[in-house]
């Protein structure tokens, strides 16, 4: 279980339309990260943006380029935990951006989770 303290977070930089052999790759990034054990991860999609073609891509575009937006996702978890499985996370992405940085985590509150009736 996450703690307060030093931490790590690791961004991944890919497009929402990025395959990989189960489907998408943001799915099996997320797949990973839980069968793994990470406290948890966030997919946020972009409404516009560019990578290293330089092409812009933009949510409000119709034809096919605006299906190719860019995809953010983190996660933040203990420093060794996160190291033991970059490997295998840098190994599953072909094609896009990954980054990590250290950081410190100040307060984390678990609530019981919440069963809709």
């Amino acid at each position: 279980m996450l703690e307060a303290g030093p931490a790590l977070k690791v961004t991944v930089h890919i497009n929402q339309d990025t395959g990989s052999t189960h489907g998408f790759l943001t799915d099996d990034i997320l797949t990973f990260l839980q069968d793994k054990g990470i406290a948890g991860a966030t997919v946020l999609r972009a409404h516009a943006g560019f990578g290293a073609h330089h092409r812009l891509h933009s949510s409000d575009v119709g034809d096919v380029a605006g299906l190719h937006l860019p995809v953010i996702l983190y996660f933040i978890d203990e420093v060794a935990k996160v190291r033991s499985i970059l490997p295998e996370l840098l190994a599953m992405v072909t094609d896009g951006l990954v980054e990590a940085h250290p950081t410190e985590v100040l307060k984390i509150i678990h609530r019981p989770e919440k069963v809709l009736s």
